[in-house]
Parts: structure tokens; C-alpha cells; sequence
């Protein structure tokens, strides 16, 4: 039997078995909960009933801190000590509170290792705590919300799914929403989009008309009604839900699209509005596009970190050795690990010092260059980085284009009208239509005839000026463009019409739309005569060359999509009950569409070589009964929830036969300054660089070509649009066969690709000379930034100007953010601010150079300074018996890590190979560093050698000629060293600056002058003495001269690629 307390031994394996079973359990599903995601949803909401949500939605509050208060102290020094050189000098100091391996002063370790850490959590409270008031600056912004009993304040923090808020003018948009209500009366708003998606122009957005009909805002909460709102999505361009009202008989649906939503950071540009919240915090469309920024490290400080490891080995090495030669003689392994500590200044930790305080100084250099005005270095660790680029990827709109559109051509397949002709086209406006027409009609009534006749009657027949006329009227009346007011900003209602002449006349008018192109159109339009007066939902108004008012109905419109490619709309004149449908849109979507001509496709081509912008414009004259039986079955199709954006297209596509060819545009996006001689320069120092857009593809080609990123001879490759994976597969075949040509692709084909595909579109792209991105998603020029860096291990940088850019930004090795009209989220975001992307050229030429060369140079420097004396000690244990003494303690290494030799060292960060003049003429300069010669194994080895030759002459040399007492060893060493260390600062410099020469002086006085504090280490009697000078003298000879000679000799023989410019 066995005892009461002792289980079963049977019982033992099945009890330890449930065990591990329990905890493995345990574990996974501890694991399940941190990793799992909530699955995002399609949802239901109620107005103004938060309550009724079946699900939990996140809190609608911002949030870019990288800690929080609890994380902050280990977060920080976990990011320090992952760096092998940081922790490696943890371990070290921490040995010194162990006295049998204690060899030298407390402070001569912690101190140095101290100040990095303090320095550093200093400089990441201060970034944190800006954050943190960032982030609590917009959680706290006070917005309306509309309750049962009234509006109350609410912080943007506490909005929730379901409540109904009120945004006024100039207000940013909390959460999103869907658009309920406006104070304008015609029931639409503009709102501003650039931190969003990039564009500066103002969109439409129109109020849900079941909502907007009601009397009051208080009747809201009268009716019984919910929104149904697909679930979160990345898409920022496409909206599906529809808007349900129980409490009509019969109930109420209505559709909903983009044109009804109003995303998160959006800002209201006209009115107060009303929405309900529908999405919060995480899964809004502006957060699900940003990306969480990383902690970016240079290229350099990994090269260096890879170097320490290698010091560390032969240090260990080295250690091993000696306590070899010593015979493993009593406890060898404290022996080993005093080795260990003796010769810790194989590694310095001065390194990190020396390069953190250089980056702040180049940092400095960038910030006050003039060449560069407005440029700010955001993020102090990596300037190095701009010297070590292969790829740059930049934002199109406001990066490389000013988005100033002007209008240059207009061409009617017979006639061309350019800049210089104009003046023609308005002398054919002010005179009456040529057709017999009634003067009521205008040139209106111009498009009876040939509706009824639209197959019998050639074209011929009509006069120039009659096409003038119908093209310019087509333009004036198909766009999304609306006349703004601002003198009227404040006033409830229109005002009426009979005062047009005075109102529509005021120089106050501007336009907003959603594309500049359609902005520039009716400018032209009004610049020619015929000018937008006033629009709402349902009607235009233009004013005519005679003054005359001709209002049109606005029966539908068909809004701009990537697919589509074209925009239309179907109008009545109000005097003759014409129906008409206007279309324009990219001249591959409309060739299809229009009646055969043989003009369309070669003068696309040749405006498309200008660098214009085309749209072909069209129109279809439609019976009251062909109306009416489409709009039928496009409200039917708008009311569907499967598929509905195919049905749309179906029903409209049905109206889209034969139509009337009317003209072709040319609109011209001018260029930021320089763009051209910087991207030829970018070109020339070995960049490659991708033009990442949101915009459409032809106007993404058009700039391409005029900016010059794709030269005139150059080929280039559209990559057709795939939606599978055997589509991807033969489009790459296809391009694989091209050679030399620069690729076009589209976001969603570029989706595809990297699905499926990713490592071979990434092999065939990166041989492209250039690569265009367009309808590119905030989050997916990201991917292509990680894409870049993960198939290639090369650097790269990102440049953009909005609000879309900045996932990109975060994403690339380095971010450069320019300032520009789509505000300052991009250049806060970014590692580098500039006002121009001009000044790109010389912050990488000049600037990224310099600091690479700098960084390199330093770093090897203080390395070589501490690998000489752990070379002198390693020879002074081996002479006297591998004794684990110090050669030099206390003070004399604080001393010669500091005072001695720190300012000449340091400042090798003003030497410069060449001139910044020399270095924007010969931009092949740059194409050395991207292969990272300047520090190397090679590179590195040949200062290791340096330094064991200069080690062991002035061990040996003062071992030889010191005479009786072991004091003078200790005084000709060290001063032979800190002249030896003086004199290869100079042999090191490049160009000499007056603070180098300042540095070299004051560092050799202070030794001189501390050598009379120094009793306890010299003996002051001897080194006043001439034996001591000519000494020490003889010792540095012998270290230095052959270096010397060795220089000039390469110099002679293989200069380097700079000095044969510079002579």
C-alpha cells in the first residue's frame, strides 16, 4: 500500500500529461487573444441611437504616441541596448561592481555610458510628449451633437457609432459619417480632401433627400430610420449602403455612395452639416491608410554595428591568446574575463557619442544652408541616409506639378485653336449662332436639326462657328464644377436672379470642383464668353457674351470613375425643353463610344506629346420617351445591393451609342520649378526613380513625359488591367519581352501582381529606367516603398506633399515631406522638410554626400583610437608575463577618450572632399557611395592594420628606450600617442577648415598643460628633460611617417575618382 499523500505512480504520467496539455492550451489561447484581430463587419445604424449597435466599436479618438507611461523607460532602453555596442558597454560597466574583475575607476565606465542614455531619453521624452499634445489637441476639439433634448458638446474622443453630429464651416470632420443634412439650400456642401487623398480641390458632397426635406433639425429624431453601411474598408474612393425609413408608408429606401459620405479629416469648405457616424477611431477610412511609423536606422549604423561584432571577436580572441601564453595558470577564467575587460577599448563607446553628436551637427549644416532655405531636419538620425539612395519614389500632385491647370488647345477634327488664337473663338460667341435660329433659343436650338436628322445630315454642312458654339457650350455645361461666392459666405440664401448682372459680375467668384482640369475648362469657358453663373443639384446657369441668362435643368449625373473614365451628364434647356447628353472623358474610353472620325487618335497623340492633359467631348440628344424609360431603369439598378455598380454601368452604357463627336481639350499641369534638371540629376548620380499617384493614368503618362522622368525616345509599357492570376501571368510575359522601357501600371493591377506575383514584377520592374504607379492608395505606395527594400536590400526615399503620402513616408528609409498647398501633414511626418523639390538635388548631392563621407570617416577614426591602445596594451602584458594589469588607468583614459583628442577628432565632420559647387556638376560623384565604399571590411581592415602597426612601435619604441624607472614608459607612450593620434587627424583631412586647425592646438595645449596635475602618473622632472623630447619625438616619427608616405604614394598612383575633378 502505498502511503495516504503519495499519488498513484500510474496515475503520475496521466496527471503530468493533462498538465502540459492545460498549459499548452493555455498558451495558444493567451496568444490567440494578443494577436487576434476583430473581424471587421457591415453594420446597421440607427440615428441618433448609439445604444441600438449590436456590436462594440472602437473609440474615435487619434492616437501616434509610440509609449505610454508605463513602456516609455524599458521601450526606450530596449531600443538602445539592441545595439550590440550599447549593450556589450552595459555588461562591461556592470562588471566593475565585481571586485575580483574590477580594474579601473567606476566613472571611467558609467559615465560615458550614462550620458549616451540620458542624451538620448531626453531627446525621446521631448518627441513623445509633442506627440502627446498633438494627439490630445484634436481628442479634445468640441464638436455638436444633436440629442432628444437639444445639442450638446461633446469632445471628439467620446463620439460614437450612431450619434448625429454638427460640423460647421472650416471644421474638420470627426469620425465618418454619412451626410444628413445641410444649411445650404440646394442640399450639398464642399468639402476638402488634401489630407486624405492628396487633392486640393473641393469635392461635392450631397445630403440623403429623404433627411434633408425635413422642416426642422429637431425632426430627425421624429422618424424611425437606419443607415446600412458596408463594413471598413481601405477604399477611400467607393461607398455602398442605402438609408431606410420604417416609418412612411410605404418605407423609404434610399442609396448610398461616396457622394453621400463624409470621411475623417476631411474639413468643411461651405455650410454647417449634419451626419451619423457610422465608423470610429481604427476603422476609419484616414486611419486604416496610415501605416504605424517605424524606428528608422541608417544603413551606416547597421554597417557599424556589424563591425563591433566583429571587434568583439577578436577581442575575445585576443583574450583567449593571452591566457593561453599565460598557460591557463591558476583561476584562468578570471583571468580570461580581466582580458576581457582590459582590452574593452577595442569597442569604443565614444563611437556612439562622436556620430550621434555629428548627425546633430550635419543636421545643423542642412538647416542653415541658404542654397536650401525652409529646409528642417525632422529626424536627426539618419542624415547619412541621403547619401546612400538607389530608389526615390514621389507623389505626382504638388510634388513634381504645381496643380495649376491651364487651358491650351481645343481642336474640332478640321480647325485647331491654341493660345494664340482664342480671340477667334470668342469673335465666333458673340456672334448669333449662323444656323436660322430664333434669338430667344440662342445657339441653344442649334442642336434641333441635326437630333432629327442626326443620320441623314453629314457633318459637313455645319459651319465652324456652329461647332464652336456646341463645344464650348458642351464644355460650360459637363463638369462638376460650382461657382463659390465668399462674399456671400455668411448668408442663408441665394441671392435671386433678377440682380445677376451685379451679383454674377463679382470679382469674388470662384470655382471649386473635384478634378483642377475641370476648374481650368470653365475658366476657358468664361475667359471665351460663356460663363458659369450659378449651380445647384438641379440646375446651371450660364450667362452669354450678350449677357443673356440660359438656365438647364440637370436631369443626371454620372460622376468621374477610374473604371469608367469618363463623366456625363443629361440636361434640359428650360426655353426649348431639349434634352441632351453631354459625356467627355479620356480619349480610350471615348473612342469606342464616339461616331467614327479619323482625327481622335492621332491628335491625342500629338497634344499627349506636348504634355497636355485630353478630355474628348461628346453628346447624344435624347426624346422625352428615351429619357424616361432610362431613368426608370437606372433608379431601379441605383437600389440594388448585389452588384450594384455593374447594373449602374449597364444602364448607363445602354445611353452611350453614337454620340456626336464635339471637340477635343488640352489642358496643361504645369510643372514645379527645376523639375526637369533635378530629375536629370537624380537620373545622373544613379537614382532610379517611381512616380507613385493617386491620379488617373493618362494624366499620370502626360506628366511622366513632360517632366522628363520618361525621355521623348524612351518606350513605355501600359500594363493592361488584370483581375486574376492567369491575366497577371500573361501581362508579365508580355512585359518580360520589352527591353529598356519604362512601366506603367495601375494600382489595382499592381495589387494582383504582388498577390500572385510579387517577386517577379519586383525583378522586372527594378531593371525599368522608371516606373509610373497610378491610382495608387495611400497604404499601397507603402507597400511598394517595404517591396523595394525587401527584393533589392537597397535604400530608399519617398517625397510627397499631402496627407496621402505620409504611410509612404513612414515606410521608406528615408521621408522627405515638401510643403506645399495640401498642407503640412507630409512634411511633419517626414525625416526631411523642403519648401521645393528642387532642392532635393542638393540635399542628396551636397548634404547626403557630405554626411555619409563624414560619418564614415569618424567612426573608423574612433575605432582606430581605441584598437592602438588596446594594441599597446595587449604588447605591454605579453612583455611583462600576460599580467591582466592596466597599461594607463583613471584619468588618463577619461583623458584620452575626452579632452586629448576628442575636438580633432570630432572635427573631421567639416572635412569635405570636394566642393558643394563640384558635387552638383558631376552628380556621377554620388553613384560611388551607393556601393558603400567608404566603409567597408576592406576599409575597416586597413585601419586595423594602422592601428597595430602604430600600437606596437610606440609600445615597443618606448619599452626600448626608457631607462631605469617603468614611470617613464608610461610618460614617452602616452605622449607619443596623443601626438600620434593629433598628427593622423591631419593626415586623415581632406580640406582643412580654421576649426580644425583651432581643435588641434587647444587639444595639444590642454595635454601640455595637464602634465603638471599628473604626478601621480609622470614623472615632471623627466619630461622637462630633452631625453624625453627627442624621445617621444623619434616615436611618433617612426609611427606616422611611413602612413604619410604611403598616402602621397596612392594619391600619385590611383587618385580617387574626386581628386581628378578638384585638380
Amino acid at each position: 500500500m502505498l502511503p495516504v499523500d503519495q499519488p498513484c505512480p500510474l496515475t503520475l504520467p496521466v496527471t503530468r500529461g493533462m498538465f502540459q496539455i492545460c498549459d499548452v492550451r493555455c498558451c495558444d489561447w493567451l496568444v490567440n487573444i494578443c494577436q487576434r484581430k476583430r473581424e471587421l463587419k457591415a453594420r446597421t445604424v440607427w440615428l441618433g441611437c448609439p445604444e441600438k449597435c449590436e456590436e462594440k466599436h472602437p473609440r474615435n479618438s487619434i492616437k501616434n504616441q509610440k509609449y505610454n507611461i508605463f513602456t516609455f523607460i524599458p521601450g526606450v532602453l530596449y531600443e538602445q541596448f539592441k545595439f550590440f555596442l550599447n549593450l556589450y558597454f552595459l555588461v562591461v560597466s556592470c562588471s566593475q561592481f565585481v571586485p575580483a574583475l574590477k580594474i579601473g575607476y567606476l566613472y571611467t565606465y558609467w559615465a560615458p555610458l550614462g550620458f549616451v542614455l540620458a542624451v538620448t531619453i531626453m531627446r525621446e521624452a521631448i518627441d513623445e510628449f509633442r506627440r502627446f499634445q498633438r494627439d490630445k489637441e484634436v481628442n479634445s476639439q468640441l464638436y455638436s451633437k444633436l440629442t432628444v433634448r437639444g445639442k450638446v458638446q461633446v469632445k471628439s474622443s467620446d463620439i460614437q457609432v450612431g450619434d448625429l453630429i454638427i460640423v460647421e464651416k472650416n471644421q474638420r470632420i470627426p469620425s465618418d459619417m454619412v451626410f444628413l443634412r445641410t444649411s445650404e439650400k440646394a442640399g450639398s456642401c464642399f468639402i476638402r480632401t488634401d489630407q486624405l487623398d492628396g487633392e486640393t480641390d473641393w469635392k461635392l458632397k450631397v445630403a440623403v433627400s429623404c433627411t434633408q426635406r425635413l422642416p426642422a433639425l429637431g425632426d430627425l429624431f421624429s422618424i424611425s430610420a437606419y443607415v446600412y453601411a458596408q463594413k471598413p474598408q481601405l477604399d477611400i474612393h467607393s461607398f455602398e449602403g442605402t438609408f431606410t425609413r420604417e416609418d412612411s408608408d410605404p418605407p423609404i429606401h434610399e442609396s448610398l455612395s461616396i457622394e453621400n459620405t463624409l470621411w475623417a479629416n476631411t474639413i468643411v469648405a461651405s455650410g454647417t452639416v449634419i451626419g451619423v457616424v457610422i465608423y470610429t477611431g481604427k476603422e476609419t477610412r484616414s486611419v486604416m491608410n496610415t501605416s504605424n511609423p517605424k524606428n528608422k536606422v541608417g544603413l551606416l549604423d547597421l554597417e557599424l554595428n556589424q563591425l563591433t561584432k566583429a571587434l568583439f571577436v577578436a577581442l575575445v580572441a585576443l583574450s583567449v591568446v593571452m591566457v593561453t601564453l599565460q598557460g591557463f595558470v591558476g583561476p584562468w577564467y578570471r583571468s580570461l574575463f580581466r582580458f576581457l575587460l582590459l582590452f574593452s577599448y577595442i569597442i569604443p563607446i565614444s563611437l556612439r557619442v562622436n556620430l550621434d553628436m555629428g548627425k546633430a551637427a550635419y543636421g545643423w549644416m542642412i538647416m542653415k544652408d541658404e542654397s536650401i532655405p525652409g529646409t528642417v531636419v525632422r529626424t536627426s538620425t539618419i542624415p547619412e541616409e541621403l547619401g546612400r539612395l538607389v530608389y526615390l519614389l514621389t507623389d505626382k500632385t504638388g510634388t513634381l506639378t504645381q496643380n495649376e491647370m491651364v487651358f491650351k488647345r481645343l481642336h474640332l477634327g478640321t480647325v485647331s485653336y491654341g493660345a494664340d488664337t482664342m480671340d477667334e473663338i470668342q469673335g465666333h460667341l458673340r456672334n448669333p449662332c449662323p444656323q436660322t435660329q430664333s434669338q430667344a433659343g440662342g445657339n441653344n436650338a442649334s442642336s434641333t436639326p441635326p437630333r432629327k436628322a442626326q443620320s441623314s445630315a453629314p457633318k459637313v454642312r455645319k459651319s465652324v462657328s456652329s461647332r464652336v458654339h456646341e463645344a464650348v457650350k458642351a464644355i460650360a455645361l459637363c463638369h462638376n464644377v460650382s461657382p463659390v461666392y465668399e462674399s456671400r459666405a455668411g448668408v442663408g440664401g441665394e441671392a435671386e436672379y433678377a440682380e445677376a448682372d451685379q451679383d454674377f459680375s463679382d470679382g469674388n467668384r470662384t470655382y471649386q470642383a473635384a478634378s483642377p482640369d475641370e476648374v481650368a475648362l470653365v475658366q476657358w469657358t468664361e475667359s471665351v464668353g460663356l460663363t458659369l453663373v450659378s449651380r445647384d443639384l438641379g440646375s446651371v446657369q450660364l450667362r452669354t457674351p450678350s449677357g443673356q441668362i440660359q438656365t438647364y435643368c440637370i436631369l443626371q449625373m454620372f460622376p468621374f470613375t477610374s473604371e469608367s473614365k469618363r463623366m456625363g451628364v443629361i440636361v434640359r434647356d428650360e426655353s426649348t425643353a431639349e434634352i441632351t447628353f453631354y459625356m467627355k472623358g479620356a480619349d480610350v474610353a471615348m473612342s469606342s463610344i464616339v461616331q467614327y472620325n479619323d482625327w481622335l487618335e492621332e491628335e491625342c497623340g500629338n497634344m499627349a506629346r506636348e504634355g497636355l492633359r485630353t478630355l474628348v467631348v461628346a453628346k447624344r440628344a435624347l426624346t422625352e420617351e428615351q429619357y424616361q424609360d432610362f431613368e426608370s431603369r437606372y433608379s431601379q439598378a441605383k437600389l440594388s445591393i448585389h452588384d450594384r455598380a455593374l447594373k449602374v454601368a449597364a444602364v448607363v452604357e445602354s445611353l452611350e451609342r453614337q454620340m456626336e463627336l464635339l471637340c477635343l481639350t488640352g489642358v496643361e499641369d504645369r510643372l514645379q520649378a527645376d523639375v526637369r534638371p533635378t530629375l536629370e540629376l537624380l537620373r545622373n548620380a544613379g537614382i532610379k526613380i517611381w512616380m507613385l499617384t493617386g491620379d488617373k493614368l493618362e494624366t499620370a503618362t502626360c506628366i511622366a513625359k513632360s517632366s522628363h522622368l520618361v525621355s521623348r525616345t524612351q518606350d513605355i509599357h501600359i500594363f493592361r488591367p488584370v483581375t486574376n492570376r492567369g491575366e497577371a501571368h500573361l501581362e508579365l510575359n508580355a512585359f518580360r519581352r520589352k527591353h529598356d522601357c519604362a512601366l506603367v501600371i495601375s494600382g489595382d493591377s499592381l495589387e494582383v501582381c504582388l498577390k500572385y506575383y510579387e517577386h517577379e514584377l519586383a525583378e522586372l520592374a527594378c531593371q525599368c529606367p522608371a516606373v509610373v504607379c497610378c491610382r495608387c492608395s495611400p497604404t499601397q505606395k507603402a507597400r511598394i516603398a517595404k517591396l523595394l527594400q525587401h527584393h533589392t536590400g537597397k535604400r530608399t526615399c519617398a517625397v510627397g506633399d499631402g496627407g496621402n503620402d505620409v504611410s509612404m513616408i513612414q515606410a521608406a528609409d528615408c521621408g522627405i515631406g515638401i510643403e506645399g498647398k495640401e498642407g503640412r501633414q507630409a512634411s511633419l511626418a517626414a525625416d526631411f522638410s523642403v519648401t521645393q523639390f528642387r532642392h532635393i538635388g542638393r540635399l542628396l548631392m551636397v548634404h547626403g554626400r557630405s554626411s555619409y563621407k563624414r560619418s564614415a570617416a569618424l567612426g573608423q577614426f574612433v575605432m582606430h583610437r581605441g584598437l592602438i591602445i588596446s594594441t599597446m596594451q595587449a604588447v605591454f602584458s605579453s612583455v611583462f608575463y600576460f599580467a591582466s594589469v592596466p597599461l594607463y588607468q583613471g584619468f588618463l583614459m577619461v583623458g584620452y577618450a575626452t579632452i586629448y583628442t576628442m575636438f580633432p577628432v570630432f572635427s573631421l565632420v567639416l572635412d569635405q572632399d570636394v566642393k558643394p559647387e563640384t558635387a552638383m556638376l558631376y552628380p556621377e560623384l554620388y553613384k560611388d557611395l551607393t556601393k558603400g565604399r567608404s566603409l567597408s571590411f576592406k576599409t575597416f581592415l586597413v585601419w586595423v592594420l594602422i592601428s597595430i602597426y602604430q600600437g606596437g612601435i610606440l609600445m615597443y619604441g618606448a619599452l626600448l628606450l626608457f631607462e631605469s624607472e617603468f614611470v617613464h614608459v608610461l610618460a614617452i607612450s602616452f605622449t607619443a600617442l596623443i601626438l600620434t593620434e593629433l598628427l593622423m587627424v591631419a593626415l586623415t583631412i581632406r580640406t582643412w577648415h580654421w576649426l580644425m586647425a583651432v581643435a588641434e592646438v587647444l587639444s595639444l595645449g590642454c595635454y601640455v598643460a595637464s602634465l603638471a596635475f599628473l604626478n601621480e602618473y609622470f614623472d615632471v622632472a623627466f619630461i622637462t628633460t630633452v631625453t624625453f623630447v627627442w624621445k617621444v619625438s623619434a616615436i611618433t616619427m617612426v609611427s606616422c611617417l611611413p602612413l604619410y608616405v604611403l598616402k602621397y604614394l596612392k594619391r600619385k598612383l590611383s587618385p580617387p575618382s574626386y581628386t581628378k575633378l578638384t585638380s
